[in-house]
């Protein structure tokens, strides 16, 4: 696996999902301290990380949080400790952190199930462009 930079965290997404691909946009956009990169989960470095941390990506095929020191955080709680890091008032997300994981990922899951039918998908994976490229793995 290709090494994540000192005090990086790193967002493994549905490289082929449009609301996946708009979310990593609106994050770059947003992500003013510069503490994200991203990677695909359909990558060679995503696959690497899925298989080092045995995820099941049938279950599991979303948005994921790595970081080497915590290791992988997923749906909603990966959704709101990005959020944590962005700027005011999206920042403010994070006080969901309060509702119990099981009811915040029932409305996850609900969302991540019909994601293509309400956004589509791309027939590949994003590629992005040379000037975001150094916030990919």
């Amino acid at each position: 696996m290709t090494t994540l930079p000192k005090h990086k965290k790193l967002i493994l997404f549905d490289g082929i999902c449009n609301l996946c691909n708009s979310s990593v946009l609106y994050v770059i956009k947003h992500d003013k301290k510069n503490v994200f990169m991203f990677t695909a989960l359909q990558s060679t470095t995503g696959q690497c990380i899925i298989k080092e941390h045995n995820i099941d990506t049938t279950k599991i095929d979303s948005i994921l949080l790595y970081t080497p020191k915590n290791g992988i955080v997923y749906k909603s709680t990966a959704a709101l400790k990005i959020a944590i890091h962005l700027n005011f008032p999206i920042n403010l997300m994070s006080v969901f952190l309060i509702i119990p994981p099981f009811i915040r990922n029932w409305v996850y899951d609900y969302i991540a199930k019909n994601r293509y039918k309400w956004y589509g998908k791309k027939a590949s994976c994003w590629v992005p462009t040379p000037e975001l490229k150094r916030k990919f793995l």
